[in-house]
């Protein structure tokens, strides 16, 4: 009978090096917290139970990682890995497998955690050849893919330093042997005044004559530390290159995949187009056909077959209907609806209102808190006034009106079924339907009039 699996994630650590008030296991990749990323790929395994290591900031980590199968333990004094783990086996079963993961190595591929729960040996740690060492613990196998012992660095000599192969931190044992390991390392730290290292269980291992077994990961760049923002930035890159290929495979056509952003989740139909510099964030759903522009930002939006979101435009929390375009230079805040075939053009900015199908608005407005009908024209420089300072108001234009250029809705109003309003319009009353509404001053010249001249400079005067 397979063993029930324990996965302890350790997310203790302050991050110094990050320079952030944030803890580091807080900070962002792809759009959610580092941790994010190590629980979900801890799920992946189905373990029994998953105990996360807490410290610094230890209320804001529990807010960010809580979830029902999660359990937390807090580390009051920062003493080590080695104490941290113990923390986190207290209570738990004893012929369970250990796996320990950190909150700052968030992709680690699934890959490298099977085989360590697949490997047979009492202990098994997994590590990484890279071209620069620099930092890490070096592995010296004896024989090779055994591990006899850890180097850190600091106790390296030249020859050790100069070997590639390092310690990862992550490892899986028996819960009873761990616990046993442990216990002795503990000892050895409080002998030499030191902090107690989880490594310390392999010379323990190795001390009761019990393999070690090695294991490389098979993409090293994968299971390095995130410990300050060089290197959080070359882990988001990996991970936006991750999701631009998985994208593409799946038959999305992306301009550049380098130069595209997925900080959330997205579903496409088929023949849809991104450019380059594109940010998707949250929950984004394409229809089939969609183009998305260069420069675009979409957070949690829908847009549906054959839409077109044109060059740098900002949508949010809105919906896009099948045929409409929208920008360039467009800003969709939440609450906006586009209908069939609606246009949004150039500065045109919508909040919590629809545009009906075929409606268009193509440049120079806002439209907020207002439902616009099918086929309506909404001219340059027109805004509804929703807001009267303490409450906001709703504008309803019917099907067919025709709004002409810099006019002013003052809500709340309602302009009927084919009704035009003149352009500069204030309009402070109902429009209605089928007429032409205007309110304007009457235009005036003034006979005699002369354009005021500069006065004459006074010598030694300003």
């Amino acid at each position: 009978m397979t063993r029930p699996l324990h996965v302890v994630v350790l997310a203790a650590g302050k991050g110094t090096r990050m320079c952030s008030r944030l803890p580091k296991v807080l900070q962002p990749l792809g759009g959610a917290p580092l941790i994010t990323h190590v629980l979900e790929r801890a799920r992946t395994l189905a373990p029994q139970s998953i105990t996360v290591v807490v410290g610094h900031e230890a209320p804001r980590v529990r807010a960010a990682a809580q979830a029902a199968d999660v359990r937390f333990v807090e580390q009051h004094e920062q003493k080590g890995t080695g104490h941290a783990v113990h923390l986190a086996l207290a209570g738990q079963d004893p012929d369970s497998r250990v796996l320990v993961l950190y909150g700052d190595v968030p992709l680690v591929p699934r890959a490298d955690l099977e085989s360590c729960l697949n490997a047979s040996a009492p202990l098994t740690i997994l590590g990484a050849e890279v071209d620069d060492p620099s930092g890490y613990g070096r592995l010296i196998e004896r024989p090779p893919g055994h591990l006899d012992r850890i180097v850190e660095e600091r106790d390296a000599d030249p020859a050790t330093r100069s070997i590639r192969r390092i310690n990862t931190g992550i490892l899986c044992a028996g819960a009873r042997d761990l616990l046993r390991w442990l216990a002795a390392g503990e000892a050895e730290a409080e002998r030499r005044r030191g902090e107690w290292y989880l490594t310390d269980v392999v010379a323990e291992a190795r001390g009761e004559d019990r393999p070690v077994a090695l294991l490389m990961s098979t993409r090293p760049e994968a299971v390095l530390g995130i410990n300050d923002r060089v290197q959080l930035a070359a882990q988001e890159r990996l991970l936006q290159s991750s999701r631009a290929e998985r994208c593409m495979r799946e038959g999305l056509h992306l301009s550049d995949p380098a130069r595209f952003d997925l900080r959330g989740s997205l579903a496409f139909g088929s023949d849809c187009f991104i450019d380059a510099n594109v940010i998707l964030e949250g929950d984004v759903r394409l229809g089939e056909a969609v183009t998305i522009g260069p420069g675009c930002r979409l957070r949690d939006v829908t847009v549906a077959d054959g839409a077109v979101i044109d060059a740098h435009s900002l949508l949010e929390s809105c919906t896009v209907g099948p045929g409409c375009h929208v920008g360039p230079f467009a800003r969709l805040r939440p609450g906006a609806r586009l209908e069939a075939g609606a246009r949004i053009g150039n500065f045109v900015e919508m909040k919590n209102a629809v545009l009906g199908p075929g409606a268009k608005a193509n440049h120079l407005s806002y439209i907020g808190d207002a439902s616009v009908g099918a086929r309506a024209n909404i001219g340059a420089g027109t805004i509804t006034c929703n807001y009267d300072g303490a409450n906001k108001h709703r504008t309803d234009i019917g099907a067919d009106a025709f709004i002409g250029s810099n006019s002013a809705l003052v809500a709340p109003v309602r302009v009927g079924d084919s009704a035009t309003v003149g352009a500069g319009t204030v309009l402070t009353r109902d429009a209605p339907p089928e007429r032409l509404t205007l309110a304007r001053a009457p235009q005036r010249t003034l006979e005699g009039w002369r354009r005021p001249g500069k006065r004459p400079r006074t010598p030694g005067k300003d």
